[in-house]
């Protein structure tokens, strides 16, 4: 598969997310307003995938106002905010606009640096996750249920979430995958079952409101989920349906881990109580594929995504650290405390 998202040193190059998986197709992106937009109508979304964007987003405006830094900033700005819940997107857009103090050559060289590192950490990451999954869970075939797309779609290369689950897999310790469907879009059905496929691990899709009675009825192992903003204090804001997730995870006493890179975290936020929520168009819900499921005025609540405090996870994997959450027990006894295991792996 080609990187989610390219640059030639001119334009950006993205897989079209929305034609899958219909269509394996790929967008070139020749101006900011034109990324905007693929990020809006998350043709290019996904947490690590957001962060190379803001990034490559810097450089392509540098590219075209190479000596009018305001034109540059006011691109950028507006390039942060296209989705407000992502903290990716905002530090890669910063980062970037820290090196285009320099020059808009400098830009460029760091968009190709991020481009190349990401499935470098990402794989790391992952392969950290699956450690901590086996530590909680023992090494044994897992049912693992997961919710939105984490995987490579959601990054350069690999992923985050799902990219823990890919790891396992390779590693011969994954019985089956619950792939939740997802709002918005049905990014688990269309993507994560893509990719699941692609990769040949054994899943099934989910629908969403069954993924609490899923993990009731003892189907389900571990919960593995990616994230698009983590609070200084370990809360973390995933896709809409995570927190009844993390719920019923917390109930049947299973492990519930979060993976992201270390870009996710937001120092400057003390909770998840102060995450911004971004609220998705009501035609989203309205509707599918063109097709009116209700009366074409009905009034909408769409949130995007929802906060899952640190009290319900029993790990948020990130590059650097492990913030840890409530304890699992196996076999009547806690588990290996993650913050020792942490320090072993470091």
């Amino acid at each position: 598969m080609r990187p989610t998202i390219d640059w030639d040193g001119e334009v950006i190059t993205i897989i079209d997310q929305t034609a899958l998986p219909g269509e394996y197709r790929a967008l070139t992106l020749h101006t900011v307003d034109a990324l905007i937009e693929a990020i809006q109508r998350l043709a290019v979304r996904g947490a690590p995938a957001l962060g190379v964007a803001g990034v490559l987003g810097v450089a392509l405006s540098a590219r075209a106002h190479p000596n009018d830094p305001d034109a540059v900033r006011a691109e950028a700005e507006r390039l942060a905010t296209a989705r407000p819940t992502a903290a990716n997107l905002s530090w890669g857009v910063q980062h970037a606009l820290d090196h285009f103090a320099d020059s808009a050559d400098a830009v460029s060289t760091l968009a190709h640096q991020v481009l190349s590192a990401d499935e470098r950490n990402n794989r790391l990451l992952c392969e950290r996750a699956a450690e901590v999954i086996i530590e909680q869970c023992g090494s044994r075939p897992l049912r693992a249920l997961t919710i939105c797309n984490s995987g490579a779609l959601a990054a350069v290369h690999w992923g985050t979430g799902l990219g823990a689950i890919r790891a396992l897999a390779e590693q011969g310790v994954i019985e089956e995958v619950l792939s939740c469907e997802t709002r918005p879009l049905l990014q688990g059905a269309r993507l994560t079952v893509w990719e699941l496929a692609q990769l040949g691990i054994p899943h099934r899709l989910c629908v969403d409101s069954a993924g609490p009675a899923a993990i009731s009825r003892g189907l389900v192992d571990c919960v593995v989920v990616g994230a698009d903003r983590i609070t200084a204090n370990g809360d973390v804001a995933n896709k809409i349906g995570t927190y009844a997730l993390a719920c019923a995870a917390a109930q049947a006493d299973i492990p519930f881990v979060v993976v992201a890179p270390d870009e996710t975290i937001d120092p400057t936020l003390p909770d998840g109580t102060r995450i911004p929520i971004e609220d998705r168009p009501a035609e989203e819900v309205r509707s599918v594929g063109g097709l009116l499921t209700t009366l074409p005025k009905t009034p909408v609540f769409n949130p995007a995504f929802d906060i899952t405090p640190i009290s319900l996870i029993t790990a948020v994997v990130t590059t650097g650290t492990i913030f840890t959450g409530r304890a699992v027990t196996r076999d009547g006894s806690p588990t290996k405390s993650l913050a020792t295991a942490h320090l072993d792996n470091a």
